[in-house]
């Protein structure tokens, strides 16, 4: 892990190489998207050995790649990125990042300005854990029976919104607007449905998030003015996961997947 820290070249301000000769077997240069103040935090972890491990696969293209929130993962980093090419040997790495399905980032604007909450961050703070259920085994105040949790499934944010829980425009700016055709719950585990079915509307554990976020900086005026961003005000940026129920699911067909390697 040390060789990995050492070889480390800085390419400019918000990028780091881990040129391939630092490891014989490397097929690809490792490439950390990440600032100094960034980079302090991932060398406290395995993190960039892991980047360098990716690069070793058959068939990887470009380079193996690290975003800013890179951090211990199971196999590749969580944050890493990765393509293969199959007509150069190019492998699947099944569950290479976690168990995650469909892990969600959204950014959320509200109409509250910095100076009207920086003298209660403690409270909202507190509110917001007592009203978003978070970390392992969390429970949500939705419950859902198997038939329902079928149909959020399929229908996805349709369904949330049509409960009340979104608005008609959410789903304007939502990719696939927020359900991609050809979910089939008849492939999905009794064990899958049962963890899933209470945590509906939680938050979950490990890197998923809610954080109070002001813009301290415009960058592009013309933009800001397009999503209505100004400086000061604040937004919340949710990551969600898929919670035990994606856990499950992913777990079930790694171990199809491992059946069928073997063959």
């Amino acid at each position: 892990m040390q060789d990995t820290y050492e070889s480390l070249k800085k390419i400019d301000n918000y990028r780091w190489k881990i040129p391939k000769e630092a490891i014989p077997g490397m097929r690809v240069d490792g490439i950390v998207y990440a600032d100094e103040k960034l980079l302090k935090d991932i060398r406290q972890d395995k993190a960039l050995e892991q980047v360098a491990n990716v690069a070793f696969l058959p068939g990887i293209v470009g380079a193996s790649l690290a975003m800013p929130d890179i951090h211990w993962g199971y196999g590749f980093p969580i944050g890493g990125v990765a393509a293969t090419d199959p007509q150069k040997g190019g492998v699947v790495s099944p569950g290479g990042v976690g168990f995650d399905i469909n892990c969600g980032v959204r950014l959320v604007k509200t109409n509250l300005e910095y100076e009207e909450v920086k003298n209660r961050i403690r409270e909202l703070t507190l509110s917001l854990f007592h009203l978003v259920p978070s970390g392992v085994g969390s429970k949500g105040e939705i419950k859902v029976s198997e038939k329902e949790e079928q149909q959020i499934m399929v229908k996805g944010s349709q369904w949330a919104v049509a409960q009340g829980y979104g608005v008609a425009e959410d789903l304007e700016v939502t990719e696939e607007r927020g359900a991609i055709p050809g979910a089939d719950p008849s492939a999905v585990s009794e064990r899958a449905y049962e963890r899933g079915k209470a945590q509906s509307g939680t938050l979950g554990s490990g890197n998923h998030f809610l954080e109070i976020q002001v813009i301290d900086r415009i960058y592009d005026s013309d933009i800001a003015d397009v999503f209505g961003l100004s400086e000061g005000l604040i937004t919340v940026m949710i990551h969600s996961g898929s919670r035990g129920f994606g856990y499950q699911v992913c777990d079930d067909y790694l171990k199809v997947m491992m059946r069928a390697m073997q063959k």
